[in-house]
């Protein structure tokens, strides 16, 4: 079977490696180009490249996926396998291959459409997520459900790159099922349930801001569902500088009713470690980094900043 695999980063790649892996090395793979990471900006290649180089699979990264509709026509594929692209691919180019086009999508359709699937299932608190696969058409996660699978999340701190990958994998294990049943004709597609429609939004570096008037619960599902990145952070007011720390983990620390600080005040908790009153509860700050600055355990951050304890976060 001739498979033209679309995708980009790490959900992609652990997807196109099982793929290899069991048999279904994809004749094509189509990615967006490299980009400048990190604080030096060194142009980086997305994980779905390394891996199709590693595999000595060809591979083409367009900056608009339209100009390559003449290449994808003359490979004549059976199939089209789509998992995080970040480009709306036209129809012109979905309906080219004999079987369609796929897309595996980490959450269970219709809910959670759009660019931060995982993200918002850790936000919301969510108890069970899942992957499904749809035939896509050329709105966005909207195509007919051609499979899905739903499982419980047993890890109640996990972050987003292990639900990532989690998903990823479970995701890859779907598509291989489905793959067979879908070119014998035993799948009929359903449509998803427009009334049960709910689509996440692309998030930003201004989402990473903390606002201490939240809740400690809120802002400890902010930590994990935007960690690497956006990452979260709040500002330390300190010797009339604004300094930007990263808070890289955290818990919930239930305070008494009675007991209230100005909002964002940090304080020793138990244990050693800082804390900082938010709108409900303690923020616990596990791990934090300073601009420029290395990972430091809560514990350890005061013992060279110990003006920290007792300011307010802005």
């Amino acid at each position: 079977m001739k498979i033209i695999f679309i995708g980009t980063p790490e959900f992609g790649a652990i997807v196109l490696e099982e793929l290899i892996k069991d048999g279904y090395p994809p004749i094509l793979v189509i990615s967006s180009p490299d980009k400048p990471v990190g604080r030096k900006h060194n142009i980086t290649p997305p994980p779905v490249k390394v891996l199709a180089e590693k595999h000595g699979i060809e591979i083409i990264q367009p900056e608009q996926i339209q100009s390559s509709k003449s290449k994808i026509q003359n490979l004549e594929p059976d199939l089209i396998v789509v998992a995080a692209y970040g480009q709306i691919i036209p129809k012109k180019i979905l309906d080219i291959p004999k079987r369609g086009s796929l897309n595996i999508h980490p959450s269970l359709l219709p809910k959670y459409r759009g660019s931060s699937p995982i993200q918002f299932t850790i936000l919301n608190g969510e108890k069970k997520s899942g992957v499904t696969i749809i035939l896509m058409d050329e709105k966005i996660d909207h195509g007919k459900i051609i499979s899905n699978f739903q499982f419980q999340i047993s890890n109640e701190k996990i972050t987003y790159p292990e639900l990532l990958k989690e998903l990823a994998k479970l995701g890859a294990k779907l598509l291989l099922e489905t793959i067979p049943k879908w070119v014998r004709g035993e799948i009929k597609p359903k449509p998803q349930n427009e009334a049960k429609a709910i689509y996440t939004k692309i998030l930003t570096k201004e989402d990473g801001k903390i606002d201490w008037q939240k809740s400690a619960k809120v802002l400890e599902r902010e930590i994990r569902a935007f960690y690497p990145w956006p990452g979260s952070y709040t500002i330390w007011a300190n010797r009339g500088k604004l300094i930007k720390i990263k808070i890289l983990k955290s818990r919930v620390f239930k305070s008494p009713d009675k007991i209230k600080y100005p909002i964002g005040k940090v304080l020793v908790v138990p244990q050693n470690e800082i804390g900082a009153q938010c709108g409900k509860d303690f923020l616990v700050i596990e791990k934090l980094q300073m601009e420029g600055g290395k990972e430091m355990a809560s514990e350890d951050f005061p013992k060279g900043h110990s003006d920290f304890i007792g300011t307010i976060l802005k």
